[in-house]
């Protein structure tokens, strides 16, 4: 007798993945892959204020005698002059390549694979990209048209957004399903300069990187250790200006903080302390009251810093609508991560998202997720142009998935191969980079490849088959848009790139910063 198989249906976002040939979930890694658990959000990004000239930046305008002080007070400014970072954590092992961002052989992106292969990618043989139609160059890198990322992007950005930006996919091999793949590169953007007025850096989970996968250990550095940031009151709880604020308005705060020191200051210069210490002491008591100008001056309004109250990420004509921001957990954190990120309070960012293990033998759970996942970058890359800043944004993920060819033939499945289980063999990273001056030019937007089947060709890149090498050429290319590539050797010294020849082959763009913004 003919048993005929009852297809399942698709999974809202937010519900949880359980999995017959899957154990139960035993680590938050394994809960947050299966979407038992939700992700939060991690800051990742570079301010460039001393670059470019933004309505937005916030002025920190103490007296012109106190203001020469805060260097030698170890205040900082305003970000740190580097391309603010956003990357993106898809927790359990999203499907990158092919139905979403395209992926090639040797030739590049239109170097189409095999039809079994790109099957294998989920994609049927009336929907390959060797049919222009199939093709999405919105964005300059290429997407697959019907692709859930692009559909969730073009749904949160402008077209002239769209028009602004470009970027490169990587093929990289990793662990399915684990958190152990050192993905996560938010210390070495910090180290490569990446720096924020409040915060180093920022993660949505209480780890080491601060999202789902581990930083290379070889990059961690405990002092600028990822603060954890989930909701808009995370951010709003940065900063205590104590309680002169409110008894007094905020340019009169200030006015206090600043005489205080100056009298403090006049009496430090007409005694000694008589502690072996003294000049640390003097310094002690004289940069405890300009911090405190300084943060009354930038901070003193908690609104400044609330991401629910820009009107340009939530409300009438913004990112999100009120309803949509109040009722949806995992916009709530893109836009913390993105306001402390795009506003230079913060050095980098990641924002994990989980429920990425969507091998439900249907396609439309997984079609949902992209499409939220896209929403969410497109929030990134319209804010960005928003204030008027330029943004790198990396997306990963531990492994990926592959269908067997059944057709999931519902609206939710979009006609498209079911994901059937883990495939790491079809896994890929990429990167967009938006710069309001106008899109980048790329040297190329795909480093390494793909054999024909859809598997990646270990050899064709060192970051095909090593994730610290992925990080590395990330951490190679970030460097690159500042024009500062020459000096990646000696501030990661141990690197596995190989020599500058090398190096130039795995560069998507170079000089963003130095070439086309700014000068």
């Amino acid at each position: 007798m003919f048993i005929r198989k009852t297809r399942k249906k698709p999974l809202a976002n937010g519900s949880p993945l359980l999995h017959d040939n899957h154990g139960k979930p035993k680590t938050r890694r394994e809960f947050l892959s299966q979407g038992l658990m939700a992700g939060t959000a991690t800051v990742f990004g570079a301010s460039v204020f001393s670059l470019f000239g933004s309505p937005r930046m916030a002025s920190a305008a103490l007296s012109p005698d106190l203001e020469s002080l805060k260097a030698s007070c170890g205040i900082a400014v305003q970000g740190a002059g580097k391309i603010p970072f956003i990357c993106f954590d898809l927790a359990g092992g999203a499907s990158i390549a092919g139905s979403n961002v395209l992926m090639g052989k040797s030739g590049g992106q239109m170097d189409f694979l095999s039809t079994a292969g790109y099957n294998k990618l989920g994609l049927p043989g009336d929907m390959l990209p060797n049919n222009p139609s199939f093709v999405n160059t919105e964005l300059g890198l290429a997407f697959h048209s019907d692709s859930g990322f692009l559909r969730g992007i073009q749904q949160s950005t402008s077209a002239g957004t769209r028009a602004a930006t470009n970027g490169a996919i990587i093929a990289a091999r990793s662990e399915n399903d684990t958190g152990n793949n050192p993905h996560n590169p938010m210390y070495g953007i910090h180290r490569a300069g990446a720096d924020g007025s409040l915060l180093s850096l920022v993660g949505s989970q209480s780890s080491e990187s601060g999202g789902n996968s581990l930083a290379p250990m070889s990059l961690i550095d405990p002092k600028v250790r990822p603060t954890k940031i989930d909701r808009p009151s995370d951010v709003t709880g940065l900063v205590d200006v104590g309680d002169l604020i409110g008894i007094l308005d905020q340019s009169d705060a200030v006015a206090v903080m600043e005489s205080i020191q100056r009298i403090s200051q006049a009496k430090l210069n007409q005694v000694n302390t008589n502690i072996s210490t003294d000049e640390v002491v003097k310094d002690l008591v004289r940069c405890g009251y300009i911090k405190s100008a300084d943060l009354a001056d930038r901070f003193g309004n908690p609104a400044d810093l609330d991401p629910a109250a820009d009107p340009d990420i939530v409300g009438p004509g913004a990112i999100f609508t009120s309803a949509e921001f109040s009722n949806n957990r995992d916009f709530q954190k893109t836009a913390s991560v993105m306001k402390l990120v795009l506003e230079g309070y913060a050095g980098a960012g990641t924002i994990t998202m989980g429920g990425y293990d969507y091998h439900t033998g249907e396609r439309g759970t997984g079609e949902r997720r992209d499409e939220l996942a896209g929403r969410c970058m497109g929030a990134c890359l319209e804010y960005a142009a928003r204030v008027g800043m330029p943004l790198m944004l990396y997306v990963f993920s531990d492994g990926s998935v592959s269908s067997n060819g059944r057709l999931d033939d519902s609206e939710a499945g979009r006609g498209k191969g079911e994901w059937t289980g883990d495939n790491q063999q079809t896994a890929a990273s990429f990167f967009l980079v938006y710069n309001p001056a106008g899109r980048p030019t790329p040297i190329r937007s795909q480093i390494g490849f793909m054999r024909s089947d859809a598997s990646v060709e270990t050899a064709s890149s060192p970051a095909a088959n090593n994730v610290n090498q992925l990080v590395q050429t990330v951490l190679l290319n970030y460097m690159a848009l500042h024009g500062e590539q020459g000096d990646f050797a000696s501030r990661f010294m141990g690197h596995g790139l190989g020599n500058s020849t090398m190096q130039d082959s795995l560069i998507a763009f170079s000089n963003v910063v130095n070439g086309t913004i700014g000068g």
